[in-house]
């Protein structure tokens, strides 16, 4: 099996031991975007609640997850091959992790693979503005936005692992996300 990592390896050491753990499955009302807002809105909900004792602190945690968790939980039911999504965070003191495990096929890989190379280069912020010139030249939607939104406007670290086995016809990706949790 080959695994492939993009992005800030040292994320993939990943301590699952504290995680609180949800898992997506496929089903007869199939995933969809639904899905991705009640989830995030529940994470967020839950890992702010720490902090209520400040009502604005408490709205940016939320916020600031909310948008995190969304964002990635739409990539993995947007891109994914059949099969559950796997969700784990873990929120530190001082920062927010988190692990999305779902599958992909191999042409899904390649090209999101691609993406990571051309985001990966380079300051985040002048990447995404020159994305969003792109996407209005082109009449596209942006490849790639969402991510360089997040790593420059909430300094969130990403990593990307694939895993690949011939012998099941499906890459495995697992897809890590940091984010500090700034205190007033």
């Amino acid at each position: 099996m080959a695994v492939t990592i993009y992005g800030q390896a040292h994320l993939a050491s990943f301590d699952a031991a504290r995680a609180m753990k949800l898992r997506l499955r496929d089903g007869p009302l199939d995933l969809a975007w639904k899905h991705s807002g009640m989830t995030s809105d529940f994470i967020a909900d839950m890992i702010a609640l720490r902090f209520r004792s400040s009502r604005r602190h408490y709205n940016q945690v939320r916020h600031d997850i909310g948008y995190l968790t969304n964002e990635l939980i739409e990539n993995a039911i947007k891109f994914r091959a059949d099969g559950e999504i796997a969700i784990e965070t873990v929120a530190a003191t001082d920062d927010f992790r988190m692990r999305i495990s779902n599958f992909v096929d191999g042409e899904t890989a390649s090209k999101f693979q691609q993406v990571l190379s051309n985001i990966m280069q380079g300051n985040p912020g002048d990447l995404m503005l020159q994305h969003i010139e792109a996407s209005v030249a082109t009449g596209s939607s942006g490849s790639g936005i969402g991510l360089l939104t997040l790593m420059s406007d909430y300094q969130v670290d990403l990593a990307w692992l694939f895993e690949e086995n011939p012998e099941r016809g499906r890459i495995k990706l697992e897809t890590y996300a940091a984010m500090p949790i700034s205190l007033p």
